[in-house]
């Protein structure tokens, strides 16, 4: 890769990097493993960088290798997801310690949707992509992402609270 061309990656990197994890987080459940899910799909995006940056979405570009590189965990080998009642090591100003508490709480309830139901969510309420965002970066169609979306927020109100769910919204 060219000098010019290795700079603006970097670039890149940095200014993405935290919202890369966090949507990884919420996929995963697991800070440690959004670190390395954000760090596979980077890889990626690395060795296809020329195509990535002349691509008319690089966002959209990454996010679906993302969401990818989340997928491949399973495909790989069998993953097994440890939960725990403490949020990741993040350290919060008194203030936000009950909104830490919700989004711990939500983070939870998410990995009890189905994978593809959970992407769709962290997608499309948490990126907040458009439904024809969402259905692109994961490859199917607008309907799929209307009908996972409706059945993974019945889910959700079966198991939260519904202020909470407010929050997601």
């Amino acid at each position: 890769m060219r000098p010019e061309d290795e700079e603006e990656f970097q670039g890149f990197v940095r200014s993405r990097w935290p919202r890369l994890v966090r949507t990884a987080y919420l996929l995963t459940g697991d800070v440690h493993l959004a670190e390395d899910v954000a760090q596979n799909a980077l890889t990626k995006v690395y060795r296809s960088w020329h195509r990535v940056r002349s691509s008319d979405n690089p966002d959209a570009y990454v996010r679906r290798v993302l969401v990818s590189a989340h997928h491949d965990r399973f495909r790989k080998r069998r993953v097994r997801e440890h939960l725990t009642d403490l949020p990741p090591d993040v350290q919060a100003a008194p203030d936000d310690l009950a909104r830490a508490d919700e989004r711990a709480m939500l983070s939870e309830v998410l990995l009890k949707l189905p994978k593809r139901q959970r992407a769709v969510v962290v997608l499309r309420y948490g990126e907040d992509l458009s439904e024809a965002e969402v259905a692109a970066t994961l490859g199917c169609s607008v309907g799929t992402v209307k009908s996972q979306s409706a059945k993974a927020l019945a889910k959700l109100r079966l198991l939260v609270r519904p202020e909470l769910l407010a929050s997601l919204r």
